[in-house]
């Protein structure tokens, strides 16, 4: 019995989007092989091109995937999430995956692989407006951390503090650091917490803060988290302060 699907587009939209393809060289040979393709699966294929705007994942992408599952926001969620309109300079940039499959397969599960694009904190939060992700918060706004839009690059960003540097002062934290770990930026620990909520509907530092390499203008240190139903919170904190619910964030050196 043949199935019947429901129609979402006009007479008029079919008829246009046919004859942009047929003028792209569709003809009737490859018109039949969509047809003819199991599981709808050549038409599949096409719509998720679109969808990402006509990007086409590496093999270092997709390897980098297979391993990292759920835990990788990366240039298609980015497209789709955050409305980026990548150059090719940047894809071309991003083709190669950083880091190797054996540091991959010990962060799956700790870290998330993030392809982060030159997006300020105050963009990212205008990507968001009205979704409920940011806490009111205006303190921020004039400040040079949050307007820094940084580079284009791969980042695997720890999903959790540091180990056992809550109630510790910023020296004392970074002595925990690994000799293969840094300490990120906020932007990029928002870029993270934002996107992976976006595409998973996981929040990460829900009930607790993280120190971020950035000072704000009194030379304080910024800090990211509470990241709950009312959006997450940007503060920051003199370094030799020790609180319970402060720890550190972290990210793998590429």
């Amino acid at each position: 019995m043949e199935t019947i699907v429901s129609r979402t587009l006009s007479v008029h939209k079919e008829h246009e989007v046919l004859l942009k393809l047929e003028a792209a060289g569709l003809c009737d040979e490859l018109a039949q092989k969509v047809v003819d393709s199991k599981d709808n699966d050549l038409a599949k294929k096409v719509v998720r091109l679109i969808q990402n705007g006509g990007f086409e994942p590496s093999t270092s992408q997709k390897r980098a995937r297979e391993i990292m599952g759920k835990n990788i926001f990366g240039v298609e969620e980015a497209i789709k999430h955050f409305a980026v309109n990548p150059t090719k300079q940047q894809l071309a940039y991003l083709a190669e995956v950083p880091f190797a499959e054996s540091v991959l397969e010990a962060c799956k599960d700790t870290h998330i692989l993030v392809a982060v694009f030159p997006l300020s904190l105050l963009d990212i939060r205008g990507a968001c407006k009205d979704q409920g992700l940011f806490y009111n918060q205006d303190w921020y706004n004039k400040q040079s951390f949050a307007k820094e839009k940084g580079e284009v690059g791969w980042q695997l960003i720890r999903k959790t503090p540091v180990s056992d540097s809550t109630s510790k002062t910023w020296d004392e934290q970074n002595k925990l650091l690994g000799k293969d770990d840094e300490v990120p930026s906020l932007r990029a620990v928002v870029y993270a917490m934002v996107g992976h909520y976006k595409a998973t509907g996981e929040r990460l530092f829900e009930k607790i803060w993280v120190r971020c390499s950035d000072l704000d203008s009194g030379g304080y240190r910024v800090n990211v988290g509470r990241f709950d139903a009312k959006g997450l919170r940007v503060g920051n904190d003199w370094d030799g302060y020790r609180h319970a619910p402060l720890g550190l964030a972290s990210a793998r050196k590429s």
